[in-house]
């Protein structure tokens, strides 16, 4: 696993770290979900929310305030209370709060079953855990999937942000995003952030959850230095 910040930028600390899956010779996220079959579908995701929960304690999580956020496969999960178990086993065995675990889904997975993913984020929440949607703006779903059912966090993909300062489409998009998740009392996590521009619409629009090459790049095995823009330059940026 790798980790990545998403970063409170009132603060400057992290408010979580994602876990970012890895090949065993370093291939990226894409190369390793690609050999993900319906037949080690629910292995995969086993193994990945152990290997993510052992090595962000081996990292240093637990000397930070920050919470881990895993990525799951909604169809690998047939029974929320039953494929958990593995899960909490190794928050116990680490010493990692429960309550401190985000688990996101993304869009880009098929849903045939949306009810059994709104039963899966229904149990997770009960659970004490936490709940997003993962590259939200992109994939099956959109609004579409936030009606059905609502998580604790949107993520906005990334392609919503890429030139957000310059495109007058994206930030009006994304301005409605946040109005619409603010109703719904759930908070938005802007993902990918690369550039100032794209910090400074997004902190003008009120987003205070950012992740990005801007802030940090992932680390392998390790929880990268957060480097937040100073205010000086961020506002004449």
């Amino acid at each position: 696993m790798a980790f990545q910040p998403i970063v409170d930028i009132h603060t400057g600390l992290p408010f979580a770290y994602e876990a970012l899956v890895r090949g065993a010779n370093g291939e990226g996220a894409a190369e390793v979900l690609a050999r993900v079959s319906p037949e080690n579908r629910y292995a995969f995701d086993q193994q990945c929310r152990v290997a993510a929960i052992e090595g962000a304690v081996a990292a240093g999580i637990l000397n930070t305030p920050a919470r881990l956020s895993i990525n799951f496969l909604p169809n690998a999960v047939y029974s929320p209370v039953a494929c958990i178990q593995l899960t909490l086993q190794t928050s116990r065995d680490t010493g990692l709060p429960t309550d401190r675990l985000i688990f996101e889904f993304t869009e880009n997975e098929h849903m045939a079953d949306t009810a059994h993913v709104k039963n899966i984020v229904d149990s997770y929440r009960k659970m004490g855990f936490g709940t997003a949607i993962d590259d939200f703006g992109a994939g099956h779903a959109g609004l579409g999937l936030l009606a059905a059912f609502q998580t604790d966090y949107i993520k906005l993909d990334m392609e919503l942000i890429r030139d957000l300062d310059t495109s007058m489409p994206r930030r009006m998009i994304v301005e409605g995003v946040v109005r619409i998740a603010k109703s719904l009392d759930i908070t938005v996590i802007a993902e990918g952030i690369e550039t100032i521009g794209e910090y400074n619409v997004l902190r003008c629009l009120g987003v205070r959850y950012m992740q990005g090459y801007l802030l940090a790049r992932p680390a392998f095995k390790a929880l990268p230095v957060i480097e937040l823009p100073s205010q000086d330059y961020a506002a004449v940026a």
